[in-house]
């Protein structure tokens, strides 16, 4: 399973996508990894920091979607005074 995750003042947004359906070309999956690299690349160009988060490993900063992914975490900037 793939899941973006876009943090937000309520909390945060998720998609979820099944890899392996994906990997068949299954048409609700293929959705959802259409709308997630959507939203990750509208967020990017807002300026949002993106991490890509695997169990055992560490977390990492990534600039491209990566469907492949286990956690994709989107972290908008953060605008202040």
């Amino acid at each position: 399973m793939g899941m973006l995750r876009v943090m937000s003042r309520r909390g945060d947004d998720r998609i979820i996508w099944d890899s392996r359906k994906a990997e068949a070309n299954d048409p609700e999956a293929m959705a959802a990894i259409r709308e997630a690299e959507r939203i990750f690349n509208e967020e990017r160009v807002r300026g949002a920091t993106t991490f890509k988060v695997e169990t055992g490993k560490p977390t990492e900063r990534i600039e491209k979607f990566d469907r492949t992914a286990e956690q994709i975490v989107i972290v908008p900037r953060v605008v202040g005074g």
